[in-house]
């Protein structure tokens, strides 16, 4: 699958802010199952977990961009206790304002696949139970150079 941008996001990166500013607090839901055709829909699948600074209530920060690649701030610790047992298959990525689960045109999200490899979000286990804390170590947005 590919990473898909909302509408809010590609309006917003052309005209209001910064992609890093836009995303700034943003979180990442993982969810179940197969990934809308674009960010602007409603979720499907189950949401199995929910990834903010150290599974709190704080969203998550980014480094300086460098070379077209904005990557998550080293010193944070991107976490969420799983809410649901199942198979992570794809993710939404969005801003503090949002409710992931709707759908809407304005507001900045991107989705994106799911995997131990060759995905947008690398786990090192797709299989997620209740209660267990999920870590993304790793994470990167790269702007395309073409």
């Amino acid at each position: 699958m590919a990473l898909r941008l909302s509408t809010g996001l590609r309006n917003k990166a052309l005209g209001t802010a910064d992609v890093k500013t836009i995303l700034t607090l943003c979180k990442i839901a993982i969810y179940s199952g197969a990934q809308p055709a674009n960010a602007d829909a409603i979720a499907t699948g189950t949401l199995l977990a929910t990834i903010s600074l150290a599974g709190g209530a704080t969203g998550l920060s980014w480094e300086a961009p460098a070379a077209g690649i904005l990557a998550k701030a080293i010193a944070e610790a991107w976490q969420g206790t799983a809410v649901a047992t199942g198979t992570a298959g794809w993710f939404r990525l969005y801003e503090a304002t949002d409710d992931p689960a709707t759908a809407s045109t304005v507001l900045a999200r991107f989705d994106g696949s799911v995997s131990t490899s060759g995905a947008q979000l690398n786990m090192t286990s797709t299989a997620i139970v209740t209660d267990a804390v999920q870590t993304i170590s790793a994470f990167t947005y790269t702007q395309p150079a073409n």
